[in-house]
């Protein structure tokens, strides 16, 4: 069967930059309609510019008004909606749990977990008046390994794998399919981020922190975005039509996270 999305209407949250633009221009260059959000309006106008006739509406996933009126508005500019990648995500802090300061804890589970619920609950009518759909969760290799020094992020990141396997159950019926991507070690400046933070947590540099995330995956390897965005596409095209309840690593075969 041909893998094709073309005519599909996609909208993707957490997109300005990162592996969701990457999705966002794989889907609008093999024929689909894509809207995105993103809380950054800098990040938000540069992907336009770069990614011509991509709709794009400024909005914080984990925020419940903000949640809802990205959806709306996506369906505005798209008149349907017929895929939700709910991609929203940050590192959280990084530190032992003792040291862990609350409010950060807080602000980790609103945005890894809390966003996905939010923008998932606005979106599902309209999957379903569409006749079905796909949602696609963006979740981690820390959603299936323990994560020291990262729990909060580890946490969310289980979470919404529990959520993606319940939508699948809940919406099946509905003709509506859901299922969990688990990147691992993803090449960028977010994971460049992550390596400094743990760096300086653990008092090593930021190479040895590089190289010890390589060495822990069987392939010794890093991962492409684009390799996401291809999964994201076989999912959501009809060759995908009977996938649902996954949760699908990209990863080289993680084999831990811890130090």
């Amino acid at each position: 069967m041909e893998i094709s999305v073309a005519g599909l209407r996609v909208l993707i949250t957490a997109a300005g930059s990162g592996i969701g633009k990457v999705v966002a221009k794989r889907f609008m260059d093999e024929g689909a309609t894509v809207h995105i959000g993103d809380v950054s309006e800098q990040l938000v106008t540069q992907a336009q510019k770069d990614i011509p006739g991509l709709s794009a509406t400024v909005a914080d996933a984990a925020n419940p008004v903000d949640g809802e009126r990205l959806v709306d508005e996506a369906v505005a500019h798209m008149e349907r909606l017929d895929c939700l990648i709910n991609n929203s995500g940050v590192k959280g802090p990084t530190g032992p749990v003792e040291r862990l300061d609350a409010g950060e804890w807080d602000q980790s589970i609103d945005i890894n977990l809390n966003g996905h619920f939010y923008v998932a609950r606005a979106a599902v009518p309209h999957l379903k008046a569409a006749g079905g759909g796909s949602i696609i969760t963006t979740s981690s290799s820390a959603g299936r390994l323990g994560y020291p020094n990262r729990t909060p992020y580890a946490a969310a990141k289980w979470a919404l794998i529990g959520f993606s396997h319940s939508l699948a159950m809940e919406l099946g019926l509905s003709n509506i399919r859901a299922n969990a991507i688990l990147p691992g070690v993803v090449k960028g400046d977010r994971m460049e981020r992550v390596l400094k933070a743990e760096a300086e947590a653990e008092g090593i540099s930021v190479e040895e922190a590089r190289e010890r995330a390589v060495r822990s995956t069987s392939m010794r390897a890093m991962i492409d975005p684009v390799e996401i965005a291809d999964l994201a596409i076989f999912l959501s095209s009809d060759a995908g039509r009977h996938i649902s309840g996954q949760a699908i690593g990209i990863c080289g075969n993680q084999e831990t996270l811890a130090t």
